[in-house]
């Protein structure tokens, strides 16, 4: 008995030992007129390493917000948002460290980074031992706009990283920089949280409110948990949140949908923690907290791109899985501390997961575009039989036939934003899927759940524990899938090449085109019937299998689409038959049915001065999805010249994934017809090939392109002008340096061109420069020489032009390219000598070397000059310059230019001042759309 008491006290104490490894306690006093937070902090660290510590390192991420070149900073400018940049220094956040002491004696300390303090100890601090340190520092809460989190513009506050916490040290320290990536790394910790606000405050938390009390207009509230690796509050004057009871655990969220009603709601979430705790286990806390600003950063994508008028799902179910998708990513984060910068993919996956497997257990019949699938037009369409579930592999599909994937293993803040916020969680969710389908859902879920009991606020929990226990829940192999799906970006593709019938059996060949080892199914079907289904064990190279030939009139590869496949058309062999795919035709672009053979036909318009409203069908066979293979024909007519025109054209884009900086070769030709003047037409036909290169950091905007061309141009005879050259063909060799981003900006392009007429050699270079002060410099440099020329003195057709190319190699989308008068006249190219002013000489038949620069004077308003020299055979040398005031609406896409002063004189005092206005107009839906994609990719 005595025994028995001794070895209960001896657990005890070393449960409670484990479980009170770190406290924080935080005194914080709420200032609302500054937004600032007076904290007194005490840290009690313990060293759970088996080296002694001379130094501990904290996490100031509030701090991240002080400067325009913090990691922060710097992460919003790679993304292309521009509002923290321009942001008033008062409205960014920032941390004021008054002293870090232990037992009252100072300590040394100083900033690694922004937000990264390392803390230097009076003595070292032994294995098992603890330390106490004390904090005392104030926090300005940054504007809500960066990150969804900070203070509103109503003066709430949600709060995430809000104070200064310990690193983790397991051999190494993890102390990183915030990169708005929300993988703040700490130890489950106790917390003693004493708030002072303002009366008029309410607190929402999922900590455990010990008191509330109020006094002369001033509410104190002491909060406490154990075993928490974040601290989030919410401070609001009116409060939003509700408090649903369920028998497992009490929600506080507010996510409310007004148009679901209160029953339903308090329904939907105890479906919600029912499943949960029923597929992973009991929650180890009291109450969770799902938050809207939560859901915001971790959305349902689909459902969040609909208007709010618009619900094509049954009531409530929009509100459902937003709830589904925020309280799992907090059951999980909250219970598993798994590293959420290197080991976040696990997490990520089984949030999929155990969103895909209750949509099926709930809602197995839900369509992707929900009762939209049943209207007459879009009902015709493949994309009304996908279901809720077949979304994952799309989008993650997304980011695969673009090159774009990233492996699951890639660190989160390394991560491309689609891949961060959609694609890699999806990959992984739908990875779990395949393994389900491959070993049974038996040992997959009793995975699952033993991995969540077991490891429930384990702090050295890692995903080569889920490995483990995989393992010991199959003889089937399963190393595959940690080795080359998690932890390898290459694709997932097999194809059927050969069939051959022996007997009353068929021999099957499959071949991975990849280079990895995966297993796939084989499917034998008679129509749509499946006969069979068997799976394969993984596969290297080749494998052979051999199967019953009884009534299977076709046989396909992962038909099911239970794998997320980089190309399911070659997964399938007609055993009778002729055609492996049949052929079918759709109206309008169709997300990609695999089963056939797809053409698409659409309206599409255009409009030049000449043709004017263009309109007619295109065909074509791009769908959602990218493909290696790509054509088009547009048969159009010009309403305003009444005649067939239009384009077409076909390319094949072959990836590359080995870690290669030469990442894709694409080889087309295109061909097109239309007019360049009133009554006149031209035919261009153009054979090319590019190579595209990038380095290993997908994040990095860097890319560099070899372009060869071939550009052969027919064109009527103008009767108005006998020597002009109506048929040419230019050789064309290009490289361009790109590496676009919003704080340096830089693009090089080195031209060179040669005809039977002309050789010639030229240079572009732009950089942008946002400086610190807000101030943006702009400088654009060209030059250009021919290397020979031999085309008459007097014809400037394919002579460096100062202000508006001739665009002879019809790269440009003109408007009214050969009107040399009236307001199409005044559209601006910024090509070659990239001037404004209209000014002589116009062209320059043997070198120009020009510079244009830009300066912001007030937000969107510039002032520009121009300055540059033109040297023809006739008349040699001649320097020009213009000056005058731009406005950039949306840069290189909505622009107008104001000429003020040039070698013409003061230009607004001249005739027509009107027509010397230039613009720059974009009307083609795909360029607009890069202002849109530029920060996902």
């Amino acid at each position: 008995m005595k025994q028995s008491l001794l070895i209960c006290c001896f657990l005890l104490l070393t449960i409670t030992t484990l479980m009170a490894q770190q406290h924080i306690a935080i005194e914080a006093t709420l200032d609302t007129e500054d937004d600032t937070f007076a904290i007194s902090q005490e840290v009690d660290f313990q060293n759970t390493s088996e080296t002694a510590l001379s130094e501990i390192y904290f996490n100031d991420w509030p701090n991240s917000f002080s400067t325009k070149t913090s990691e922060l900073a710097k992460r919003f400018a790679e993304n292309f948002s521009s509002s923290f940049h321009f942001e008033k220094e008062e409205d960014r956040g920032r941390t004021d460290l008054f002293s870090i002491a232990t037992n009252g004696i100072p300590l040394e300390w100083k900033r690694e980074a922004a937000d990264i303090i390392k803390v230097s100890l009076k003595n070292p601090l032994p294995p098992g031992e603890t330390v106490n340190i004390s904090l005392l520092y104030k926090v300005k809460v940054p504007d809500a706009k960066f990150t969804r989190y900070g203070v509103t513009s109503q003066k709430d506050y949600r709060l995430r990283y809000w104070y200064i916490s310990p690193a983790v040290y397991d051999g190494k320290w993890h102390a990183y920089s915030n990169k708005n990536v929300d993988d703040l790394y700490l130890s489950p910790s106790d917390f003693t949280i004493q708030l002072t606000l303002p009366s008029s405050y309410n607190v929402a938390s999922p900590f455990r409110e010990v008191s509330n009390t109020t006094e002369n207009g001033t509410r104190t509230v002491t909060l406490e948990a154990m075993q928490r690796s974040q601290a989030p509050l919410v401070l609001e004057r009116q409060s939003t949140f509700e408090t649903i009871e369920t028998d497992k655990v009490d929600v506080l969220t507010n996510i409310i949908d007004p148009n679901v009603p209160d029953p339903m709601r308090a329904l939907f979430i105890d479906r919600i923690i029912y499943f949960l705790d029923d597929k992973l286990g009991a929650y180890p806390f009291e109450k969770i907290m799902a938050t809207e600003t939560d859901y915001r950063n971790n959305p349902v994508y689909g459902l969040n791109q609909l208007p709010d008028f618009i619900s094509p799902f049954p009531d409530g179910f929009e509100y459902e899985m937003e709830q589904l998708k925020t309280i799992t990513r907090e059951y999980l984060e909250s219970s598993l501390p798994l590293h959420p910068r290197e080991e976040y993919w696990l997490t990520g996956a089984l949030q999929i997961y155990m969103m895909m497997e209750y949509v099926d257990t709930y809602y197995p019949k839900m369509k992707i575009i929900g009762k939209l699938s049943d209207f007459w037009v879009i009902r015709w369409a493949h994309a009304a039989d996908l279901e809720f579930n077949d979304q994952y592999p799309v989008l993650y599909l997304n980011m695969a036939r673009n090159n774009l994937q990233q492996s699951l293993t890639t660190p989160k803040d390394s991560l491309i934003k689609f891949n961060k916020e959609i694609a890699n969680d999806y990959y992984g969710g739908a990875g779990l899927r395949y393994l389900k389908d491959y070993l049974g859902q038996e040992p997959l879920e009793n995975t699952i759940r033993s991995f969540y009991e077991r490891n429930r606020l384990n702090k050295e929990v890692t995903p080569s524990d889920f490995q483990s226990l995989l393992m010991e829940n199959t003889s089937l192999p399963v190393d595959w899938f940690f080795s080359d799906y998690i932890d390898s970006r290459t694709t997932i593709d097999f194809k059927i090449t050969k069939v051959e019938e022996v007997g009353d059996s068929l021999r099957v060949t499959v071949k991975n085109k990849r280079k990895s080892a995966m297993p796939v199914s084989l499917y034998g079907l008679n129509n749509d019937e499946v006969l069979f289904k068997k799976w394969l064990p993984p596969i290297d190279k080749t494998a052979e299998i051999t199967v019953a030939a009884d009534s299977v009139r076709k046989l396909a590869l992962n038909y099911e689409a239970k794998i997320p496949e980089y190309n399911q058309r070659n997964n399938y062999k007609a055993v009778k038959g002729l055609l492996n795919r049949p052929l079918q035709f759709r109206l309008f672009q169709d997300v990609e049915d695999p089963k056939y053979n797809q053409v698409f036909i659409m309206p599409v318009f255009k409009y030049n001065l000449y043709d004017g409203f263009i309109v007619g069908p295109q065909l074509y066979n791009k769908t959602v999805l990218p493909k290696g293979i790509h054509y088009k024909l547009s048969p159009q007519i010009g309403l305003r010249s009444g005649t067939i025109v239009g384009s077409g054209s076909i390319a094949y884009t072959q990836n590359i994934d080995n870690n290669s900086d030469l990442y894709a070769m694409r080889y087309g030709f295109g061909g097109s017809y239309f007019s360049y003047d009133r009554g006149l037409f031209y035919k261009r036909f153009t054979p090319y090939i590019t190579f595209a290169f990038r380095n290993d950091d997908l994040r990095d905007n860097e890319k560099q392109f070899i372009n060869l061309r071939s550009v052969n141009v027919f064109r009527d005879e103008n009767p108005l002008d006998r020597q002009q050259d109506p048929n040419y063909s230019v050789f064309n060799f290009q490289y361009v340096y790109s590496n676009p981003n919003l704080i340096n900006y830089f693009r090089g392009v080195v031209d060179y061109q040669i005809s039977s007429k002309f050789s010639k050699l030229s240079a572009e270079l732009e950089y942008r420069k946002l400086f610190l002060s807000n101030r943006q410099l702009n400088i654009r440099f060209f030059a250009g020489a021919f290397l020979f020329n031999d085309t008459r003195e007097e014809d400037d057709f394919f002579s460096f032009a100062l202000d508006r190319p001739t665009d002879y190699l019809f790269d440009h989308n003109y408007y009214g390219r050969s009107e040399a008068s009236g307001l199409f006249s005044q559209q601006l190219i910024l090509a070659e000598g990239g001037f404004k002013s209209q000014l002589q000489p116009q062209y320059a038949n043997s070198w120009i070397t020009t510079v244009n620069v830009s300066t912001n004077i007030w937000k969107w308003i510039y002032a520009y000059a121009d300055a540059g020299l033109v040297h023809n055979t006739d008349r040699g040398t001649q320097g020009v310059f213009d000056t005058g005031v731009r406005a950039s609406l949306v840069a290189d896409y909505f622009e107008l230019y104001f000429p003020l002063y040039s070698n013409l004189g003061w230009e607004p005092g001249l005739d027509n001042y009107d027509q010397r206005i230039r613009f720059i107009v974009t009307l083609e839906l795909k360029t607009l759309l890069g202002l849109f994609t530029r920060k996902w990719y």
